[in-house]
């Protein structure tokens, strides 16, 4: 059974750091895309951040210079570094797998951003 658990949320100040981690599980974790999703309050969900199983990164314009994805093949983890957070950052961060037509999710962790 795949399973993606994230971990690292929690309230943090504007100008903050955070790292979220998720750990994967049932599946071949080398050989696939990994990506970070957001949800904020009253909208859709958005990608964040991604980096294939070359190592290949792409990031949303709204976080780039500010967050970075990593991968530890190891470990079957994949990090999202958070830096100089702002409160617009706030929200529901969902981590994703994603290997042809197989698409999986994990539950999220939450991220609040505020003085």
């Amino acid at each position: 059974q795949v399973q993606l658990v994230e971990s690292g949320g929690g309230l943090v100040q504007p100008g903050g750091s955070l790292r979220l981690s998720c750990a994967a599980s049932g599946i071949m974790f080398s050989t696939y895309d990994m990506g970070w999703y957001r949800r904020r309050p009253g909208k859709q969900r958005a990608l964040v951040a991604r980096i294939t199983f070359g190592t290949a990164t792409d990031y949303a314009d709204s976080v780039k210079g500010r967050f970075t994805i990593s991968r530890d093949n190891a470990k079957n983890t994949v990090y999202l570094q958070m830096n100089s957070l702002k409160p617009e950052d706030t929200a529901v961060y969902f981590c994703d797998a994603d290997h042809l037509f197989y698409n999986y999710w994990g539950q999220g962790t939450q991220v609040t951003v505020s003085s």
